[in-house]
């Protein structure tokens, strides 16, 4: 048996969605493939148990039905972290340990997903992850998202702690415009210290788009019309602030885009609605005027209105256009797909012994 613990530089990196790619291609090869999630970072009931919601959404994409106990031995609750900062902790270790021998028991391949950062995630009480992959035995792929650069140093710490138990480190998120960069100048110098990057993934919009009913409950927003549209989905937003002959300039060039914009703007709002927009929202708590509820209703637009200034809209907006989790079945398949083609699965093989 062989694991494969799956970390990367920091959290919201993609590592679920990496580790869900790998475990479906080895499935589709035969191999008897296991999950955990020794620290679990999202408290979640599972029955009358405490689990991890993340954990429990990768048991259900790869097929598995495991004790919530046993794939997170450890849930960072708020009273665990209580109990952390006043005492102590007690060793985790050896109850990670015991219940990883017990699920991959039976397995050919048993994936290990990591939480935040690998290096400093769980360091305050000793279940970081180079130390649990290390208790484990577990060879580790890190996942590397691109924003506005690379995690050079990190990955060349990575590499220093793990020795050849750093299998690989996977790119992800690449811009187009980087993606030159990232095969002539980054490969060959993690290569050159004697890390394999074993895929290039690139950029894909629809991996972070928001369905227009998630924005409403992230924003803490009421949808006002249009609900039977509420799966369009939202790649990005345009703030409406300015005049209107800039503002449809700016329109134009956007696709699967929300107009954010004062409840007040109605002439934004006709505007917006008119290039069919993927969501009107409304700021301030201020409610649209009937003619723009009726154009969208027969657009079929949802309008969000929410409590909040447009600059607090806009900054929650932008942390979840880059944070959504990945729990929706069409982006999942797309995205697993994008992982697959762009991992080199035979240098990885290669890599693991396989």
């Amino acid at each position: 048996m062989i694991g494969l613990y799956i970390g990367s530089t920091q959290g919201y990196s993609g590592k679920n969605l990496v580790t869900l790619a790998l475990g479906q291609h080895f499935q589709r090869e035969g191999q008897r493939i296991g999950y955990m999630k020794p620290i679990g970072a999202v408290p979640h009931k599972i029955g009358n148990q405490i689990g991890d919601e993340d954990a429990y959404f990768m048991q259900q994409a790869l097929g598995l039905s495991e004790d919530p106990s046993l794939v997170t031995p450890v849930v960072i609750t708020r009273d665990f972290r209580m109990r952390a900062f006043l005492e102590d902790c007690a060793n985790l270790l050896p109850g990670i340990v015991d219940s990883y021998k017990k699920l991959s028991a039976d397995k050919d391949l048993m994936l290990v997903g990591g939480s935040g950062s690998f290096l400093y995630s769980g360091k305050y009480c000793g279940v970081d992850g180079v130390t649990v992959s290390q208790a484990m035995g577990a060879k580790v792929i890190l996942v590397d998202r691109y924003l506005q650069e690379y995690n050079y140093d990190y990955l060349a710490a990575a590499k220093e702690a793990l020795g050849d138990d750093l299998v690989g480190v996977i790119l992800n998120d690449v811009p187009e415009h980087f993606r030159e960069e990232a095969e002539t100048l980054i490969t060959p110098f993690l290569k050159r210290r004697g890390v394999d990057v074993l895929g290039i993934v690139p950029h894909d919009p629809i991996m972070f788009a928001v369905r227009a009913s998630d924005l409403a409950v992230g924003l803490g927003g009421r949808l006002v019309t249009a609900a039977p549209k509420t799966d369009k989905l939202v790649v990005n937003f345009l703030i409406g602030t300015m005049q209107i002959e800039n503002f449809v300039t700016f329109f134009k060039r956007q696709k699967d885009v929300a107009i954010l914009c004062g409840g007040d703007r109605s002439d934004l709002q006709l505007v917006a609605l008119e290039g069919n927009c993927s969501a009107l929202i409304l700021t301030g708590n201020l409610y649209p005027n009937d003619m723009i509820l009726a154009k969208a209703e027969d657009k079929g637009v949802p309008v969000i209105v929410v409590r909040d200034d447009t600059f607090s809209v806009a900054k929650k907006m932008e942390l979840m256009l880059t944070r959504e989790k990945l729990r929706d079945r069409s982006r999942i398949e797309h995205g697993t797909k994008i992982v697959q083609q762009a991992v080199n699965m035979a240098l990885l093989k290669k890599n693991l012994g396989l």
